[in-house]
């Protein structure tokens, strides 16, 4: 995974899937690293990585919908 980028940061599944859902039907490959305890859901992060080539675009994407 060196060449990926967390380009969205969560504490909702929810978002990192819709996130994600919108990247890939825009052809940008993206996937979710979930950080989250799964003891204590309170701590850590869901992330949703995209290769640095697609950061630009993923970057306008997640500003289209609005998501933050």
């Amino acid at each position: 995974m060196n060449n990926w980028i967390s380009i969205f940061e969560t504490d909702q599944l929810y978002k990192a899937e819709l996130v994600k859902s919108v990247l890939c039907d825009n052809d940008v490959e993206a996937v979710i690293l979930n950080q989250k305890d799964s003891s204590y859901n309170t701590f850590g992060t869901i992330q949703v990585m995209v290769s640095r080539d697609h950061k630009d675009q993923a970057e306008e994407i997640i500003k289209s919908i609005h998501c933050e």
